[in-house]
This record gives structure tokens, C-alpha cells and sequence, in this order.
């Protein structure tokens, strides 16, 4: 089964060597994704809500850039550095998913940059292309 990276309009470089989002047999895999500017700085410092926010509309590009729409996500990992947040992210998460909710677990760890509050790996099935 092929697979096709996906890399929505405007997308800059990322991070590390890996695609924004990859598609195969109309499975789209969202990699984790951070609340960042493309220079690769952390936007919203301190504002877990703000953070949450540009991070799902990052994930929403992806998928909008594979076919699909947030309807589509059928998993989400979400991880906190602090469960303080927890309430504010899901304040922000429960405006993209206002029908049936995607399953999803949430853990708190450290991540790869320490103003980051929020991180957000998706899986979406928007059917065989």
C-alpha cells in the first residue's frame, strides 16, 4: 500500500525529518503537532487554550489538505506537560469535535519544547482515495 505525505498550503519546514501528515488507504496519520510559528518558536506562551486552538487548526489543514475534515478523525493522543491545562484544552477540543467525539487518550510528559503546553497526534479515515 503506497502512502503520500501530506503538507497543507503554507506549511513550513518542520522540525525534525517527518511529513505534517501522511495518507494510505484512506488513513490519514497527523503527526504530533506543537502550538508553532514556522521560525519553530512557541506561539501562546502560557495559554493553554490558545495553544490548543492553533494546534487543531493545524491538524485541521492536514487533513483539509488530505480530503477530509475534523467529521473525519477517528483518534486523537493528546499530551499535557501539566494537568492544570486539562480543563482548557478541553474546552478548546470539544468545539472541533461537536458531534460524536473520537476516542483519544491524554497522558502528561515533557515535551520537545518547554513553552509548549499541548501537543496533539491524530489519526483520521476519509475512505480510499
Amino acid at each position: 500500500m503506497p502512502k503520500t505525505a501530506i503538507f497543507p498550503p503554507g506549511a513550513g519546514p518542520t522540525l525534525a525529518p517527518y511529513s505534517p501528515g501522511t495518507s494510505a488507504d484512506g488513513i490519514v496519520y497527523v503527526s504530533g503537532t506543537l502550538a508553532l510559528d514556522k521560525e519553530f518558536n512557541v506561539v501562546h506562551v502560557g495559554d493553554a487554550a490558545k495553544q490548543t486552538e492553533f494546534v487543531l487548526e493545524q491538524i485541521k489543514a492536514v487533513i483539509g489538505a488530505a480530503g477530509g475534515t475534523m467529521a473525519d478523525v477517528t483518534f486523537n493522543h493528546i499530551f499535557l506537560t501539566d494537568w492544570a491545562n486539562y480543563g482548557a484544552v478541553n474546552g478548546v477540543y470539544g468545539k472541533y469535535f461537536p458531534g460524536d467525539k473520537p476516542a483519544r487518550y491524554c497522558i502528561q510528559c515533557g515535551l520537545v519544547k518547554p513553552d509548549a503546553l499541548v501537543e496533539i497526534a491524530t489519526i483520521a479515515h476519509i475512505g480510499k482515495k
